[in-house]
Formats: C-alpha cells, structure tokens, sequence
C-alpha cells in the first residue's frame, strides 16, 4: 500500500532537534488528501501503517514511534524512547517521554506527564495535571487525574481512581477508591500525603515509608510535627484493625 503521509517541507526547530510537517497522502480515518497533520522528527516516529496520526500542533521526536490505530494530537509531544500504540490516544498538552508506552484505548490528556518506563494502557486515563513514571503501570478501567502521581513499581487497575493530590509510590497496588487515604499537613506546609493499605507505606513528599519510619522522622524535625504524623498513623492503625476485625468475621 502507498505512503499514507509524506512531508510538507516546513520545518520547525525545537532545540537542536528539526521536526518536519506531514502530510496526508491519501484518504484514510477521516484525513482526506493534502491535509495537514503536526511535527515530527523523522519517518520512523510514525509508522506508514494503519491509522495512526501526528495531527495539531503535536510533536513527534527522538526514538518516539506512535503506531497502530493511535493519535497524537493538540499540543502533545511524545519523545525519548517513548511508544504510543493500539488505538492510544494523547492530546491537548500531555506529555509522554522517556521509555513509556501508552497502549490499547488508553488516554493520556490535558497537561498530564508519563515518563520514565511507565506503562499506560487498556482504557485507562491519565489526564489533568497527573504525573505516571517510574516502572508505574496504570490499566484496565483506571483513572490517574487531578494532581494525582503514581510512581516507583504501583500499579493502579480495575476501576481504582486516583485523583486530588494523592501520591501512589512503591510497591502499591490500587484497585478501587477504597486502597488508599490522602490526609493535609493543616500545621505547617499544607502539603498532602497518602497512605496506601496494600503495602502499608506512607508517601509524604520525597518520602516513602513506615509509619513508625514516619514518626521517627517527623520528630527528628520538630515536636510538633512528630506529634501531629504520629496521630495520624495511629489513626491508620485503628482502622487496619477495624478492617482486619470485618474481613475475620466475615
């Protein structure tokens, strides 16, 4: 089958990188030919195949490859090692970079960040201001939105959504509303942190740990910051009890 987009001529420079302007050759997935798609670097960033498209604004670059049924549009940039495949889709401003992949129906939009080896795919949504990376996967029906991050080795599936100003790190597993606690530092910062039941760590800020960890280092600190992170771990305490109490009698 002929190419189904070739190049423009115009250029654009971001950076040392020189993107180039495609261009539908033929009609194909609504693009009719002689239509305009976006940037990208080179011809290996979008496949020749199926229906994929670089449209808008988007870009392109780097070892990038956007294939399959996949779109890329808006203001979106995809680069580094990144892949973006199936019937994927990325828009308005996102991001995806580094050795991430977003794949199957997967959305990635707004001003949302994948990166690092971070893994997006089934019908998942990654939208908002959130931030995936890491070796972090996010899939099945799953929602990352808001201020929301997932990072390290979490997965979050099922129908689990995680939003506001949650952080979900580590060795975390989120499959529904019900796998974590998000609590504000009204004392001081007013920073957010959250507490995951599956692994029984804390994230607050660059930290990452137990709860007795979480004492001892808000003490260390200040009196009054260790006072204030100690009732709320033991908070948890008493209703990881109550939840352990509820699963035995059942």
């Amino acid at each position: 089958m002929e190419n189904k987009y070739g190049f423009t001529g115009e250029l654009l420079h971001v950076g040392d990188v020189t993107l180039r302007r495609i261009v539908a050759l033929r009609d194909f997935a609504g693009m009719k030919t002689g239509d305009k798609g976006g940037w990208i670097e080179q011809e290996s960033n979008l496949s020749q195949l199926g229906d994929a498209w670089v449209s808008g604004n988007a870009r392109v670059y780097g070892d990038a490859r956007v294939y399959g049924d996949a779109w890329v549009s808006g203001n979106a940039e995809v680069s580094g090692y990144a892949r973006v495949g199936g019937d994927a889709w990325v828009y308005g401003d996102a991001w995806v970079s580094g050795n991430a992949e977003v794949s199957g129906y997967a959305w990635v939009s707004g001003y949302a960040w994948v990166g690092g080896d971070a893994w997006v795919y089934g019908d998942a949504w990654v939208y908002g201001n959130a931030r995936v990376y890491g070796d972090a996967e996010v899939y099945g029906n799953a929602r990352v939105y808001g201020n929301a991050r997932v990072y390290g080795d979490a997965r979050v599936y099922g129908d689990a959504r995680v939003y506001g100003n949650a952080e979900v790190s580590g060795d975390a597993r989120v499959s529904g509303i019900h796998d974590y606690i998000v609590f504000k530092n009204f004392w001081s910062s007013g920073r957010y942190f959250t507490y995951t039941f599956s692994d029984k760590m804390w994230t607050v800020g660059c930290f990452h740990g137990t709860g007795d960890e979480l004492i001892k280092k808000a003490y260390a600190d200040s009196k009054d910051s260790g006072w204030h992170y100690e009732q709320f771990v033991r908070l948890v305490e008493t209703v990881e009890q109550r939840r352990l109490a509820e699963s035995s009698s059942r």
